[in-house]
């Protein structure tokens, strides 16, 4: 059980909302975004997720600091070069060594990719690597911690939980206009 001080607050409310990679949908509480999701096959699933990450809440009209971050992500998935790291999230359900991996990927500039390696290393040890992933395969916050920008040993693109799975990652790094490696530009969409 959490100590009173780290209860989460309550999810006040989600909403759904257009990218250009289609709806996604956040939920926010009184200290911060709750969950963000991804599309998934349709908004009856995108809000399904949601809710799974967030708690539940009822739809609603995004207070100011949500209808910001909507216009964030918007902009990123547009290709606008934004780390949203002004964006404030709610992590008191999110294990300590979680916390710490979204706030290293949270540092990876638009555009540009690190691998579970990197991030491991940055934390301990490459030894952490498989954790790292399992870290970010349970991230309720993407894109705003972008998961995305991560990529497997060799700069492969890796494992992604989103639906659509490595193809939408792979679009939206395109989006990002992100390189790696030997290549100039990811294959188009």
């Amino acid at each position: 059980m959490l100590e009173p001080s780290l209860q989460p607050s309550p999810a006040l409310g989600h909403a759904l909302f257009d990218t250009a990679v289609g709806r996604c949908a956040l939920a926010w509480g009184a200290a911060g975004l709750r969950a963000v999701q991804l599309p998934e096959q349709d908004d009856a699933a995108t809000v399904a997720r949601l809710l799974r990450a967030s708690g539940p809440c009822h739809a609603a009209t995004p207070p100011p600091d949500a209808a910001a971050a909507i216009q964030g992500i918007q902009a990123l998935l547009q290709g606008h070069k934004l780390d949203l790291r002004e964006v404030t999230l709610d992590m008191t359900q999110v294990s300590d060594f979680h916390q710490r991996v979204y706030a290293v990927t949270r540092a990876i500039p638009p555009g540009q990719v690190r691998t579970y390696g990197d991030i491991a290393e940055q934390l301990g040890g490459k030894g952490l690597a498989r954790a790292v992933g399992q870290a970010l395969g349970l991230n309720p916050f993407a894109p705003v911690v972008p998961c995305h920008r991560v990529l497997g040993a060799g700069f492969q693109a890796g494992g992604f939980s989103a639906t659509g799975g490595t193809a939408t990652k792979l679009r939206m790094l395109q989006i990002e206009g992100a390189c790696w490696g030997d290549t100039q530009a990811l294959p188009g969409f």
